[in-house]
């Protein structure tokens, strides 16, 4: 079996997984941008989907479903995309290699873990407990040794990807500018109806770790061309950037990085899994972003330079 759809959902299930993430370069390397989808994975085991209480439809809520495709685009602007097949509900390849839950494993957990992060305490560690829905996963307990065997076999080599495409985009244009590509649930009624709450008709947001993870003139031009089109843009809240964001996010090493959350109601039934009539003007949309963001980038030269005088 291979990760390609298997049925019109896109899901695809098996014994095992061939191809746990997938690198999709562009004809031509031309641009210092690289594109992150970790959490687009649909993919299933089968033992997995066997041991869980829950059914595939409950356990596909916790994927940023279809963001890989809503970003294929950009291999066109000479970028390239890594997306990762491994569903978010089995790994979650956007956290410490070690946020592991107590409550989750038979196992004591080693001193190195981090047991106490807020994401851990939400049951959404490396390992999740729960689905985004905050519904529990497992009919029973997990050993530690399989928690190593997902952290290893598939959390490690995608990020290994990553920071090759990091540093190869370094390479050679002197900077590497990170897109971290997400989707958030939409707005509850009580958040919609709620004037202070952060979700409350929100299209994207933006996140750079508060400025930390990217200079501003990278985060500036996005919100500016997806406001053209109308959208209602929030930066920072309620999403920063989560580890990949801060991780990468090095501007003074010349490395940047900022996180995009596209808000599903936007692309998608919610409900159904299924993408909506206006997946293709979406996405539509964001090849724009990604044209004018490339053009950006390409009239500020002086970054990378300023970066290279800096390494000298």
């Amino acid at each position: 079996m291979n990760c390609k759809a298997q049925d019109e959902g896109g899901v695809a299930m098996g014994e095992k997984f061939p191809m746990p993430f997938e690198i999709i370069e562009p004809p031509q390397l031309t641009s210092p941008l690289v594109f992150s989808s970790p959490h687009s994975g649909r993919c299933y085991l089968s033992s997995f989907v066997a041991a869980s209480r829950l059914d595939l439809a409950t356990l596909r809520r916790s994927e940023d479903a279809y963001v890989d495709e809503l970003f294929s685009c950009v291999g066109s602007f000479g970028a390239p995309l890594l997306r990762a097949h491994v569903p978010r509900a089995y790994l979650d390849l956007n956290r410490e290699p070690f946020e592991l839950d107590p409550k989750l494993f038979v196992d004591g957990l080693p001193d190195f873990a981090n047991t106490r992060s807020l994401r851990v305490a939400a049951g959404l560690g490396t390992i999740p407990r729960v689905v985004s829905d905050a519904r529990e996963i497992y009919s029973a307990k997990l050993t530690l040794k399989e928690a190593l065997k997902r952290i290893e076999s598939f959390y490690y080599p995608y990020h290994a990807a990553l920071r090759s495409l990091m540093e190869r985009a370094r390479d050679r244009f002197g900077f590497a500018i990170l897109i971290d590509c997400h989707s958030m649930p939409s707005p509850s009624a009580k958040d919609q109806q709620n004037t202070k709450s952060d979700r409350r008709r929100l299209d994207f947001v933006i996140g750079d770790r508060y400025g930390a993870s990217a200079d501003r003139r990278i985060v500036l031009s996005v919100e500016d061309r997806l406001k053209r089109h109308g959208y209602h843009i929030q930066r920072n809240r309620p999403y920063a950037g989560g580890f990949i964001t801060e991780h990468f996010g090095q501007p003074d090493s010349g490395w940047h990085a900022l996180q995009i959350e596209v808000s599903r109601a936007l692309y998608m039934d919610e409900m159904k899994i299924e993408k909506s009539i206006r997946f293709p003007q979406i996405a539509k949309h964001l090849a724009e972003l990604v044209a004018g963001l490339s053009s950006d980038v390409a009239a500020c030269e002086a970054l990378g330079a300023s970066q290279r005088a800096a390494a000298e």
